[in-house]
């Protein structure tokens, strides 16, 4: 790495199987068919995928209750990310095993930093952290008031087993943040039978990365370590960064009982680039290797411990109780503000999880719970800088600590109305109280606003409702109405502005409708699904760095997953979006880029997106071979839509071969055609001045790698 980078180490029970049985609505079901079909040709979207990755109806997802359920009773969309795409991916960042899901777009920043997209425009500042609920095993890696915008730098994807994301709100077992989606990261389960994997890769501009697990254990017990190191020089100048994870799971069942401990822990040391500023700056090869913010840096590091209980009573109930803790700290240089103040921020939290699962004569299941949680953080922005614009001024911005506890009962059940058709509903009640404690001057200082103590409470109700229908036994509806909601980021409620009042910010609240399907014909399987939602009290920050409370918005969209044989020895696998997201509120300002009027397509916001990849398994299924096209259209760089980013189209070629029962190797080149593109494009406006910037992709890069299993 970078000279100054060297050597830094700073410090189960399911609900009743669904079995639907034959019947005599064959030509009903093909006609539902043919019309998800059609409409999914008409909006121009591919509905074929890979048999590797196929939308299978009786695979168990964990996150629609909380343990293992057949994804066809699911009322609604979810995708499984499983451990054969994580292997031929072997993703360096979260964005590139996650884009493979509909619906989803996570933008790579410098390093491990991203921000995400589900259901949603790409969102930033307290909508990005708060919008979208990041989760390991179920449980979540920040306190919901005190999420990270770029929490997925915490997850230990490269060793999991799979990942399950679920678009739009989520059901009553998820509170805070599962607003327009959630990702559940699951680890891998321990075997009491020894093995050990260990995986290396290197590429281009020093990028090594070496991940490995083992397991073993005895009679009713079993662990596995699994540890992760990634060190990047960063293709950009004075960029690179130096990650290390670590994740270790025991599991012990006996009788009755089953225990699920977890610990996973992760440090980051990061040399930022900043974006590049000026029209098609991520064209110019003289612009897109430079860094103007050489001194930009980020320096994270967490911890998290989770003990999950579960008890079958003689009854056939089971209690599930989950205890955590976490524990995390960050600093970093604002490089993206004028005045680029350092931020120091963290937080320690504890709670628990409970549900209690009832299995009831007929088919039906309840689930009643709650989860309460306490949490101690806080905040200091500092600029050592001087003064910006006359408001960004030198010296002290904030410095504040925040009590938060929350107490969330919920209820969930599944009703079997016949064999054939289920009905989900449930609700969610949850009560935050914020008790903030301000260690700077009451007062304003510039564009910083220090109130004084207070304390704030907010009390958010989500009801869920959803149906399944087995037309047949290959194809199956769902459709929901849900609410999703969240309690203000406590960014937004305390680091306030000159212009704003204190206690305005209110829940965001999101009401959505879906109605799809999933299903097989012949070797193609698939899931659809349409969507319409609107969204109240939307809290944002324009590109002058303005906070904007009160917004209001909508989203509808198509999306479509599925795979697909196509004949020798040829797979298709892939996803497809159209989506489109509008402000639905008026909002002037003096500079044209950050005016917006009701109807405009939200910055940021893609109208299609693709994954589609073209696989075939060669010499006895020893090679496997995978050509990916990665899509993502043209969106608006600014509220005002007064620049357009074009979008681009990538091509990225994977291949894994088995040489022995012991050993692979592996191979990927990224941006096989070395277009150029950004990952970001976004607007900035100083003084009145509106500027392009972006963080410009990498040019064609070369990985290989080798894998060993002992």
């Amino acid at each position: 790495m970078a000279s100054k980078q060297k050597c830094r180490a700073r410090s189960a029970e399911t609900i009743k199987q669904y079995q639907p049985k034959k019947t005599t609505l064959a030509s009903k079901a093909a006609l539902l068919r043919l019309t998800l079909l059609g409409t999914a040709s008409i909006m121009g979207i591919s509905v074929t995928t890979a048999t590797a990755e196929e939308v299978r109806l009786n695979d168990l997802v964990v996150t629609s209750t909380g343990v293992g359920t057949e994804r066809a009773t699911h009322a609604g969309n979810i995708t499984k990310l499983d451990k054969r795409e994580i292997d031929i991916v072997g993703p360096a960042a979260p964005s590139e095993i996650l884009n493979r899901a509909p619906g989803t777009f996570i933008q790579q920043g410098s390093g491990q930093e991203h921000l995400t997209a589900i259901r949603s425009p790409v969102l930033s500042g307290g909508a990005g952290a708060g919008s979208f609920l990041y989760l390991e095993d179920g449980v979540p890696f920040r306190a919901a008031g005190f999420a990270n915008v770029n929490g997925l730098f915490d997850a230990v994807i490269e060793t999991a087993d799979s990942v399950e994301i679920v678009r739009g709100p989520g059901s009553a077992l998820y509170g805070s943040n599962a607003v327009h989606g959630l990702v559940n990261i699951l680890s891998e389960t321990p075997s009491t039978t020894a093995q050990t994997r260990v995986r290396t890769w290197v590429g281009p501009h020093g990028s090594k990365q070496f991940n490995g697990t083992t397991t073993g254990g005895t009679g009713n017990h079993a662990a596995r370590l699994s540890l992760v190191l990634n060190e990047d020089n960063g293709y950009r100048d004075d960029s690179g960064f130096g990650q290390q994870k670590a994740h270790l799971r025991y599991d012990y069942r006996a009788g009755n009982d089953y225990i699920r401990a977890t610990f996973a822990a992760q440090n980051l040391n990061q040399e930022t680039a900043g974006f590049v500023e000026g029209n098609d700056a991520y064209r110019v090869d003289g612009l897109r290797k430079s860094n103007p913010n050489p001194e930009a840096y980020r320096d994270a590091w967490s911890t998290r411990l989770a003990v999950r209980w579960e008890h079958d009573f003689s009854d056939g109930t089971t209690l599930a109780v989950t205890p955590y803790a976490r524990l995390n700290r960050m600093n970093f240089l604002m490089h993206f503000l004028p005045g680029q103040p350092t931020e120091t921020n963290g937080h320690w939290s504890s709670g628990v999880q409970t549900a209690y699962f009832m299995d009831l004569e007929g088919g039906h299941q309840i689930i009643v719970g709650a989860d309460l949680e306490y949490t101690d953080g806080f905040l200091r922005e500092f600029q050592t800088g001087p003064t910006t614009f006359g408001v960004f001024v030198q010296g002290l911005h904030y410095d504040y600590d925040v009590e938060a506890a929350v107490a969330a009962p919920f209820i969930h059940s599944v009703w079997s109305v016949s064999e054939d058709t289920k009905l989900t509903a449930g609700a969610r009640l949850e009560y935050t109280r914020y008790d903030y404690t301000n260690n700077a001057p009451d007062n304003t200082v510039g564009r910083f606003q220090r109130t004084p103590d207070r304390v704030d409470e907010f009390f958010d109700v989500t009801p869920k409702l959803g149906i399944t229908h087995a037309f047949d036994e290959s194809l199956i509806g769902f459709a929901n109405l849900a609410r999703g909601a969240r309690a203000p980021q406590t960014t937004d409620l305390y680091r306030l502005q000159n212009l704003q009042v204190p206690g305005e910010v209110e829940s965001e609240e999101t009401d959505s409708v879906e109605i799809g399907a999933r299903g097989q014909t012949g070797g193609l399987t698939y899931e659809v699904a349409t969507y319409y939602m609107e969204k109240s009290n939307f809290f944002f920050r324009d590109s002058a760095g303005l906070n904007a409370p009160n917004g209001e918005t909508e989203h509808y969209g198509i999306e479509v997953e599925a795979a697909a044989p196509i004949g020798f020895g040829f797979d298709l696998a892939g996803s497809a979006t159209y989506a489109v997201h509008k402000f639905t509120f008026n909002r002037p300002a003096a500079a044209a880029s950050n005016s917006i009027r009701s109807g405009d397509d939200i910055d940021t916001a893609p109208r299609t997106l693709a994954s589609l990849r073209l696989g075939r398994d060669f010499w006895n299924d020893r090679l496997r071979a995978e050509l990916e096209w990665v899509h993502v259209g043209d969106y608006a760089a600014d509220p005002g839509q007064t620049s357009i980013y074009e979008g681009h189209d990538l091509l990225n070629l994977r291949a894994r071969f088995t040489v022995n029962e012991g050993f692979d190797l592996y191979g990927r080149v990224t941006n096989l055609t070395d277009e150029r593109y950004a990952d970001r494009a976004d607007i900035i406006v100083r003084g009145g001045t509106a500027t392009e910037r972006y963080f410009p992709g990498e040019e064609r890069a070369l990985f290989i790698g080798a894998g060993f299993r002992f």
